[in-house]
């Protein structure tokens, strides 16, 4: 079925770029329309294993079959074609976000990412894609363009037996830092997910290791893990990571859920261009 926009789930910017009649392509509500205004998921499942994931819950997919790992969706790539030519018709250049519901760079067969990738450049619109795939992205690095595309990754710790203990199929930060360092050097826009917040320390610590190669941070809390969410600290954490962030001198945003404890009037786009 066509996706449908709804002004009380959606903002007024993806009014203005979702197309009429896609069925793919479709601007996400919620807390995942912070990070995006239009997005796309060509699988089902992911494999990274997160204990955190919240896709399972709100796809009522079993868990396990979540975890199995991830399979390309029904005629998905003919469904992006049709789509990106209603996107093209409209003369619409947005930037579409690989993935909420799955990751783009999964342990599995990826030749649908690349794919649908090429997919998007030809109709003219710009990308960005949010992993836990550490180096597997490099495969398709020849297709980022700094003038137009983004490259992310999720980041919840230092620690690889942390990292280990909540995303046990995920490559480990190491990993992902690396390959965001490598990603800046072509002078690719990076950003990172703060995103859950699952220790306070360990966020701050990803910012002060990582602020050199990464041109924005978006911050978020722990929704779906209820121990940290209800033991935290939030006003705290967000008024210490707005200390670090302004003395960094980093471009960041902070989600809905942590926006009451920022001082009144403080400046917090929503929509930070997200290339060079």
């Amino acid at each position: 079925m066509p996706i449908a926009y709804d002004p009380k789930k959606h903002s007024p910017d993806q009014e203005a770029l979702f197309v009429k009649g896609a069925k793919v392509i479709y601007p996400p509500a919620g807390q995942a329309g912070e990070y995006a205004p239009l997005a796309t998921n060509p699988y089902k499942g992911c494999g990274h294993k997160c204990a955190y994931c919240y896709v399972p819950l709100i796809s009522k997919q079993p868990r396990a079959e979540f975890d199995a790992g991830a399979f390309l969706r029904n005629e998905y790539l003919q469904k992006l074609i049709r789509d990106v030519a209603k996107y093209k018709a409209a003369g619409v250049t947005g930037q579409v976000m690989l993935s909420f519901m799955t990751d783009p760079y999964h342990p599995g067969d990826r030749n649908a990412t690349r794919a649908s990738l090429e997919i998007l450049i030809e109709a003219g619109l710009s990308f960005c894609t949010l992993t836990k795939g550490g180096a597997r992205a490099l495969e398709d690095i020849d297709l980022f363009r700094p003038g137009h595309d983004a490259f992310a990754s999720t980041l919840t710790t230092l620690d690889p037996a942390f990292s280990l203990k909540w995303e046990r199929g995920a490559t480990l930060p190491a990993e992902r830092i690396a390959t965001l360092r490598l990603f800046h050097s072509r002078g690719i826009f990076t950003w990172v997910s703060l995103e859950p917040t699952l220790d306070v320390e360990a966020s701050l610590r990803i910012v002060e290791a990582t602020n050199s190669f990464v041109d924005l941070y978006k911050i978020g809390k722990a929704n779906y893990v209820q121990e940290i969410t209800r033991t935290t600290d939030w006003r705290d954490y967000t008024l210490r990571m707005l200390d670090m962030v302004q003395k960094l001198g980093v471009k960041h945003y902070f989600k809905k859920d942590l926006q009451p404890y920022l001082p009144q009037g403080y400046p917090n786009p929503l929509r930070i261009p997200q290339h060079h």
